[in-house]
C-alpha cells in the first residue's frame, strides 16, 4: 500500500507540473518595476487580481534589466508590472491593460503584436502601473519572467519587438493616425508577409506601401523606411508562420472591435473582412502547397 501511494504522488506530481515550464513552480509569474514602493506594489497586485494566497513567483525588473533585455537605458525608472499566466499549448496570447489611463502610449494590440515578434505565445498578460508611464518598459518584465522560468528568448528577436513597439508608438504621435489604425497597419503587413514570403528588400517595400496605400495613411519618407527597416529584419526571422497566422487574426479581430465601436463606416470593414477572409484562405493554400 505504501509503494502504491508512492507511486500514485510521483504521479500526480508530475501531471500538475507538466503544463509549467521548466524550474516554474507556479504557472503565474508577477513582476514588479523597481521603483515601485511597498503600497504601490500591493496596490498592483491587487490592479492584477492576485490575493495573498494566491502561488506565484514574484520578480523584480529594474534598469539594468532593461539594458540586458533590449539594450534600454539602464538608468531608466521601472515602473510598469506585469502578471503572466503560462496557459496550455494551442492558448495563444490575451494581454490585458488593467490600468489604461497609466499606460499612455501602448495599446494592448501593439504589445501582442510585439511579442509575438519576440516568440512569447500561450500566455494571459496582464499590464499595470500605479502612476503614468509610456508603458514600454513592460515587455522587459515579461522577457525577464520567461528567461527565469526557463523559457529561453531569442535576443535578437526581443531587441526587435522592442524596436516594433517604439515604431508603432512613433508613428501614433508623430503622423496623426490613432493607436488602433497603427495596430491595422502593422497586422496587416504581418499577414501580407505570411502570405507572400517575401525574398528581397525590395518585395518588403511593395508590401509596406501596397498597406500604406490600402488603409490611406500617408508617411513621410523617414518614417517610410524605418516601417521598411523593421519588416526587412522581420522578414529573416525564424517565426513560426502558422502561428503566426492565428495570433494576428485574433490582433486584427479586436481591433477591428475597438475601432467599430468608434463608429467608422460599416462597409469599409466589411472591406476588412472579405481581404482577411481572402487572405486566409490564401495561406491555407500556401501551406498546404509547402507540405505536398
Amino acid at each position: 500500500m505504501g509503494k502504491l501511494f508512492a507511486a500514485f504522488t510521483l504521479a500526480l506530481f508530475i501531471a500538475l507540473g507538466a503544463t509549467s515550464p521548466a524550474g516554474a513552480a507556479s504557472n503565474t509569474i508577477m513582476v514588479y518595476g523597481d521603483k515601485l514602493t511597498e503600497q504601490q506594489r500591493a496596490e498592483v497586485r491587487e490592479l492584477v487580481g492576485l490575493d495573498e494566497s494566491d502561488a506565484v513567483e514574484e520578480y523584480e525588473i529594474s534598469g539594468e534589466d532593461y539594458a540586458a533585455y533590449i539594450n534600454g537605458n539602464p538608468n531608466s525608472n521601472m515602473y510598469s508590472s506585469a502578471r503572466i499566466t503560462l496557459e496550455d499549448s494551442g492558448a495563444g496570447l490575451d494581454i490585458n491593460i488593467v490600468t489604461p489611463e497609466n499606460i499612455t502610449e501602448v495599446t494592448s494590440e501593439m504589445y501582442a503584436n510585439a511579442l509575438l515578434t519576440a516568440g512569447v505565445e500561450n500566455a494571459t498578460v496582464d499590464v499595470a502601473s500605479p502612476v503614468a508611464v509610456t508603458g514600454h518598459s513592460a515587455l522587459t518584465g515579461i522577457y525577464k519572467a520567461y528567461d527565469l522560468e526557463g523559457e529561453e528568448l531569442d535576443k535578437e528577436r526581443m531587441e526587435l519587438a522592442n524596436d516594433e513597439l517604439n515604431v508603432a508608438t512613433d508613428l501614433a504621435d508623430n503622423e496623426g493616425v490613432t493607436q488602433e489604425e497603427v495596430s491595422e497597419l502593422l497586422t496587416e503587413i504581418k499577414q501580407m508577409i505570411a502570405e507572400q514570403n517575401p525574398a528581397t528588400r525590395e518585395e518588403v517595400e511593395q508590401i509596406v506601401q501596397e498597406n500604406l496605400e490600402n488603409l490611406g495613411i500617408t508617411l513621410n519618407e523617414a518614417d517610410r523606411q524605418m516601417l521598411i527597416d523593421l519588416f526587412d529584419r522581420m522578414r529573416d526571422l525564424n517565426i513560426d508562420f502558422n502561428q503566426v497566422r492565428t495570433q494576428l487574426e485574433d490582433i486584427a479581430s479586436t481591433v477591428t472591435e475597438k475601432m467599430e465601436e468608434m463608429g467608422l463606416d460599416e462597409g469599409f470593414w466589411q472591406k476588412v473582412a472579405n481581404f482577411f477572409s481572402e487572405l486566409f484562405q490564401s495561406l491555407s493554400n500556401f501551406f498546404r502547397g509547402l507540405s505536398s
